[in-house]
This record gives structure tokens, C-alpha cells and sequence, in this order.
């Protein structure tokens, strides 16, 4: 239970994070936030960046095998970044429609799923 929490932690986590870092470029995109000066675009997403740690920090104390979770740092490390590409793509090609995959970044995914079955491997 501790394992599928964590990484149901780290995906609303990497949600948060996806919008926090390149939401603005959408928003930008739409010309809602075209006259706002930086510092208010870079308020906007630690804003948003604070219910980005509010789940990792858990999911890091919930998974980390010296708490009791089970996942070693390593591992936690790996499945945190798979998930990263994952949302990230999923946003890439929802929200931003003319970024397109290529056969490259499914050649990148086969070896995200390889860096996973290494890590776990005893």
C-alpha cells in the first residue's frame, strides 16, 4: 500500500510541477499572462510549486525504505523521473498541439523503462 500511495503521491506531485515550470508558456500562449512582468509569472508558479512539494516531500517520507516504504533512494529517484516524462509528455501533447512525438522520444522511453527494470534488479 505504501508503494502505490507513493506513486500516486509522485504523479499529483509532477502534475503540479508540469504547470508550475511550463503552464506559463501556455498561459502566455493564450494571452493571459502576456504584460505580466517576471517576478509575478515566477510568483504564479512557486505558487503553484508549493502543492507541488506539499505530495513529494510525502511520497518521498512514505515510499523511502528507511521510513518503512519500499523503495530504496535510488529507486524512488527513477520512478520520480519516468513519471516526470510521463506528465510532462502527456501535457506536451495536450496542452501544446504543435509539439509532436517522434520515433526519438519513444527510443528515450524504452531506455526510461530499462534505467526502472535495472534499478530494481537485486
Amino acid at each position: 500500500m505504501k508503494g502505490l500511495s507513493t506513486i500516486l503521491l509522485l504523479i499529483v506531485s509532477n502534475i503540479f510541477m508540469t504547470f508550475a515550470w511550463y503552464g506559463h508558456l501556455k498561459l502566455q500562449e493564450m494571452k493571459v499572462t502576456t504584460n505580466w512582468p517576471l517576478y509575478l509569472i515566477i510568483l504564479f508558479s512557486w505558487g503553484i510549486a508549493l502543492f507541488e512539494y506539499s505530495c513529494q516531500i510525502p511520497a518521498n517520507r512514505i515510499g523511502f525504505s528507511g521510513n518503512g516504504g519500499p523503495f530504496s533512494l535510488m529507486q524512488l529517484k527513477v520512478i520520480q523521473e519516468v513519471i516526470t516524462l510521463i506528465v510532462f509528455t502527456v501535457f506536451t501533447t495536450v496542452f501544446f498541439r504543435g509539439e509532436a512525438l517522434h520515433w526519438n522520444h519513444f527510443a528515450a522511453f524504452c531506455c526510461l523503462i530499462l534505467a526502472v527494470y535495472f534499478v530494481f534488479m537485486k
